[in-house]
């Protein structure tokens, strides 16, 4: 059964983790509309790769341009049975959006499916909806996982754990566990 899934993004979120969510859940079916705060329908965001090569921390790179397929503020949450958090620098200025934030929570208190990958868990975090819940997130976000109240998931990149309804996994190279465990979630079946 399709579901309508509403990708909040924001410039700078990960090029991967925009861009195959939003391909793969278009693929099996579902209705996915990808908004960011002062845009509309058309509009574009700017994506960052983001590449582990062997320093501390990853690379970043100028990405694709990510078009928009929905306007931010026609959004009424109510209407989504889901939600995707892309990482990358985007969620860091998206958690200062009060009505971002006001967003997420409805998906906690609705019950409803949340995927988040990488940095989506600082919008999480910023949102107050981790207490108690396991999430994992790229490493450099485990005090914000923790401070939260959350219970970080110390797992390796290409993983992905599933509490509840809530999906998360460290960064893009858990793309095929992420988006399998999201797609169950969702109650989507895909055969091999």
């Amino acid at each position: 059964m399709s579901k309508k899934i509403l990708m909040i993004c924001g410039d700078y979120c990960e090029d991967y983790e925009t861009m195959v969510p939003f391909q793969t859940l278009l693929a099996v079916g579902h209705q996915v509309d990808a908004v960011c705060p002062d845009k509309k329908s058309g509009d574009t965001i700017a994506t960052a790769i983001h590449d582990f090569e062997g320093e501390q921390t990853y690379s970043e790179k100028r990405g694709h341009n990510f078009r928009l397929n929905a306007d931010f503020d026609a959004v009424r949450e109510q209407d989504y049975d889901a939600l995707v958090i892309p990482g990358g620098r985007g969620p860091e200025y998206l958690r200062l959006n009060p009505r971002v934030i006001e967003m997420v929570r409805h998906f906690f208190q609705a019950d409803k499916p949340v995927a988040a990958v990488c940095h989506g868990a600082q919008l999480l975090a910023a949102a107050d909806v981790l207490k108690g819940r396991q999430c994992s997130a790229y490493p450099a976000c485990r005090p914000d996982v923790e401070l939260a109240g959350g219970r970080y998931a110390d797992i390796a990149v290409t993983e992905a754990v599933t509490d509840g309804k809530l999906v998360t996994a460290p960064a893009w190279p858990a793309h095929p566990q992420w988006l399998a465990q999201f797609l169950k979630v969702l109650g989507t079946t895909i055969s091999h």
